[in-house]
């Protein structure tokens, strides 16, 4: 029987096809590479899918992508993110995957279980004891904080009470912790736990990045020709804090060389309309195929991103978009309260202050103000950075570091 057998327990674990949450699609293709079997459970519905599998009325349902085994685990629907069938569909996945040893084509000596609403991370726990396999931690997201902190949820309300004991529960259990935060290991010291936590951070496919496609006229056409533009792609979510760069554009509308673009979608984007509705310098655009996010960046001048000032965030984040941002060899505005900041560490572009209208708009003139050569080199630093640390072949062999340093193998 073959040691080197992974499962992965992500409850939103997506595909380029079914969408979103590409993570543990991409790690799998590079274990598959360096000898292992990697199986996905994940659920059949989540509101972050922009397809569903076809369950054909079973609980259960394999699926062949890309030579990766997705266990498709059938789950009740929900209408949007805050719906409050969406939490009986956390317990719904958790209780099946209590079972999913009896249909597994093989038997792990590896659980990961990847960071949601912490129940189904219990439920694969015991999975894992079940089979004698080793349960690993890898968190995405740090739950019930997310809530508290971002969503506003009271500490005391008994669903967060009930997933801070699941969280301490399997922190406690696991055998070893990986994060995609810079500052996990910090989390765990504040709340009084003696374990570290690997940083293993989002990434890029080299594959993927080389499939590039041109981007659809009608959407070039939106974009202003010689101007200065400052662009945005990705989710316009409240934690993605889209609403100060929108006061930033209202100061600067004296700089009428600078325009900018904010391409995506989300349930801030009507609300960031509103905002910018007399403003002749800001330009949306809808979602676009993520095989034309490179094309997009093409046109940018400067790539911006920002978080909310909050302490979940002190903890670090890892969104994909950064990444896409370095290799597109586009200096980078980051708007962050987060220590080891990836755009510090690669010298790619300015740093401000989350929600720091100000010091926002300071980088933004920096950078404008900036020689072309100057601000290409800082877009060739990224590039360079991310080719060097952050493709996932060189992420998963961080994950199969860990495995052969813990005898996982």
């Amino acid at each position: 029987m073959s040691n080197k057998n992974i499962l992965i327990v992500n409850e939103y674990a997506g595909t380029p096809e079914y969408g979103m949450i590409h993570r543990h699609y991409y790690l799998a293709k590079e274990f598959i590479k360096k000898g292992y079997k990697v199986t996905i459970v994940t659920a059949s519905y989540s509101h972050i899918l922009k397809k569903y599998p076809n369950m054909e009325n079973k609980k259960y349902k394999y699926e062949d992508i890309d030579g990766i085994d997705y266990l498709w685990v059938k789950v009740n629907k929900y209408d949007r993110a805050n719906d409050k069938k969406r939490v009986l569909k956390w317990f719904n996945f958790s209780f099946k995957i209590l079972f999913i040893d009896r249909i597994l084509k093989y038997k792990p000596n590896i659980i990961i279980w990847s960071s949601s609403a912490p129940f189904s991370g219990v439920a694969t726990y015991y999975l894992a004891k079940k089979l004698n396999a080793k349960f690993m931690l890898d968190i995405r997201d740090i739950w019930p904080l997310t809530l508290i902190d971002v969503g506003k949820v009271s500490p005391k309300h008994p669903l967060i009470r009930l997933m801070s004991k699941a969280e301490k529960y399997i922190i406690k259990h696991s055998d070893i912790i990986v994060s995609n935060l810079q500052n996990y290991s910090v989390y765990l010291r504040d709340k009084g736990f003696n374990k570290k936590s690997f940083w293993i951070s989002n990434g890029i496919d080299l594959n993927e990045m080389k499939r590039v496609e041109p981007l659809d006229e009608k959407i070039k056409s939106l974009i202003p020709k010689d101007k200065f533009i400052v662009g945005y792609t990705g989710k316009l979510g409240v934690s993605n804090a889209m609403k100060y760069i929108i006061e930033v554009a209202k100061d600067m509308q004296d700089y009428k060389d600078i325009i900018f673009v904010l391409v995506g979608a989300g349930q801030e984007k009507q609300f960031l309309k509103n905002m910018a509705k007399n403003l002749n310098n800001v330009i949306f655009i809808p979602i676009i195929p993520k095989s034309q996010v490179q094309s997009i960046l093409k046109l940018f001048d400067v790539c911006y991103i920002g978080w909310r000032k909050k302490d979940i965030y002190k903890y670090g984040v890892s969104p994909n978009k950064i990444f896409d941002y370095m290799y597109s060899s586009k200096p980078i505005v980051h708007s962050t309260n987060s220590t080891k900041d990836i755009v510090q560490l690669a010298d790619c572009g300015l740093v401000s202050k989350a929600e720091d209208i100000e010091g926002i708009k300071k980088a933004i003139i920096k950078l404008y103000n900036m020689s072309e050569e100057k601000r290409k080199k800082l877009g060739e630093n990224g590039k360079k950075y991310v080719l060097e640390y952050f493709t996932y072949d060189k992420l998963a062999q961080k994950y199969i570091n860990i495995f052969e340093k813990e005898n996982f193998t």
